[in-house]
């Protein structure tokens, strides 16, 4: 019997040094995580609100006919052919021109325009013999009164044989040009020609109500489409209101966007990012890298082989980064790549 138990406590005490030496050796073959790290530097980053719309023209117009006549599209100097739709236009650029004999000699131009010389030439010979006493002052202003309604009537000559000429009103792109057959008839009021102005756009938004003491006049507007996925316009914002509406919790404002290249069109849906503020030399890290539990929020850092798990708060966020306001520092060792699996000091080797 004592035999017996004797060769069971040995057993059970080989037993034991067996698992403490496979312990032991598990703890020295613990495998080492691989991670990629990033040496962290001061960065900047940015309060932003999102919103999205549609950008419209800053001026558009449909031009009609001020006078009926004989319709021809004139022709557009930078091509040398008659205007079509996307052409652009100066501003006092002729794009229609309408012919009427009967209006045009009607208006007695050339003989107006005579009659304007003769007066002028009768007023200053009239002057010249009043300041030497040779008329009286009766007949230098009925020379006066002549020579000024000569002007009158030439210059309203010219006003009306003006309205047989569309001009554009403001420097913009064709949008619209119906079509007429050359020299067809048209009557006053009829539509020729649609204009936009758009390389300044406008964009009008509805933003949440706790934003309203945060947004200024003025503040920078980036802009996006997805159409120009390497493109991002600039814009600031115009106009506010100080009304909030009751139903949606939202007040108005008014965006303007810079497009001189024309890249933007109107109508189209964008993406725009008030900037509110910007911090910078501050820390910022990839959101994805941040690990939720109860205590909190963590990243983990590596030190000398070792994962180490710290506790962090956060700042400012945007769409992709957040800045850290405590936690980390300058040339801390980030892990941002294998963090899922590793836990407070576990061993992890540095790959690229």
């Amino acid at each position: 019997m004592k035999i017996t138990n004797f060769y069971i406590i040995s057993i059970v005490a080989l037993l034991g040094l067996s698992a403490c030496n496979n312990q032991s050796a598990d703890s020295e073959t613990e495998v080492a995580i691989p991670v990629s790290v990033e040496d962290l530097k001061p960065s900047f980053i940015e309060q932003t609100i999102n919103t999205t719309g549609t950008v419209t023209a800053t001026q558009e117009a449909t031009l009609t006919t001020e006078m009926g006549g004989r319709y021809y599209l004139a022709t557009n100097p930078r091509t040398g052919k008659p205007f079509r739709l996307g052409d652009q236009v100066a501003k006092g650029q002729v794009i229609v021109k309408l012919e009427d004999e009967e209006y045009t000699n009607n208006l007695g131009l050339e003989a107006k325009e005579l009659n304007l010389k003769i007066s002028e030439q009768t007023y200053t010979k009239q002057k010249s013999l009043f300041d030497k006493g040779g008329v009286t002052q009766s007949e230098l202003s009925n020379a006066e009164v002549s020579a000024v309604n000569a002007r009158d009537s030439y210059a309203l000559a010219k006003i009306q044989l003006e309205k047989m000429k569309v001009r554009a009103p403001f420097k913009g792109v064709i949008t619209e040009l119906p079509h007429f057959t050359a020299g067809t008839k048209v009557p006053s009021g009829t539509e020729v020609v649609s204009l936009m102005s758009y390389e300044q756009l406008q964009m009008e938004v509805n933003l949440p109500e706790k934003y309203i003491n945060k947004v200024e006049q003025n503040q920078n507007v980036r802009v996006m489409n997805y159409t120009l996925p390497e493109d991002t316009l600039q814009g600031v914002v115009r106009e506010l209101s100080p009304a909030i509406s009751t139903e949606t919790r939202t007040f108005k404002g008014k965006l303007s966007i810079e497009n001189e290249a024309l890249k933007l069109r109107p109508g189209m849906f964008v993406q725009a990012e008030i900037i509110l503020d910007r911090r910078d030399s501050v820390i910022v890290i990839p959101k994805d890298v941040i690990v939720s539990n109860q205590r909190g929020k963590s990243v983990f850092i590596v030190q000398k082989g070792t994962a180490e798990q710290k506790q962090v708060t956060l700042g400012y966020e945007d769409q992709d980064k957040v800045e850290i306001t405590s936690g980390l520092k300058t040339n801390d060792r980030l892990v941002v790549k294998g963090f899922e699996t590793l836990r407070d000091r576990s061993k992890v080797k540095i790959i690229k």
